[in-house]
């Protein structure tokens, strides 16, 4: 096992991040995917690049596309609701023995 496949990732599809690092610094959008293995997540509107294609089965018409491109989980933070700043994450267990995330600015739980 690699050291990175080791690092704990408390980001997730449909989190609302912020990007803290990079040319797309201080964009927000929310997570469209997850590669945990790599660490990296994709961003909705966000790395935006620009992708030649042919015509096939899928694209009919081929061209210049535009899609989100992965970034790494580094270069983004999770945006707190309630204070709608960006923060880290750690995660508690309650009483039932349920593990849930929490912010570590307004120390609320993440659902």
């Amino acid at each position: 096992m690699s050291k990175q496949e080791l690092k704990k990732n408390r980001i997730r599809k449909g989190d609302v991040v912020v990007v803290i690092a990079g040319r797309d610094r201080g964009k927000s959008g929310k997570v469209l995917s997850v590669d945990s293995g790599a660490g990296k997540v994709v961003v909705e509107k966000v790395n935006m690049i620009k992708r030649h294609t042919k015509p096939n089965q899928k694209v009919k018409q081929g061209g210049i596309l535009e899609r989100e491109a992965p970034f790494a989980v580094s270069n983004v933070m999770y945006l707190c609701p309630v204070t709608q700043k960006p923060t880290r994450l750690g995660v508690r267990t309650l009483d039932g023995g349920r593990r849930v995330r929490f912010s570590k600015k307004s120390n609320d739980s993440v659902e």
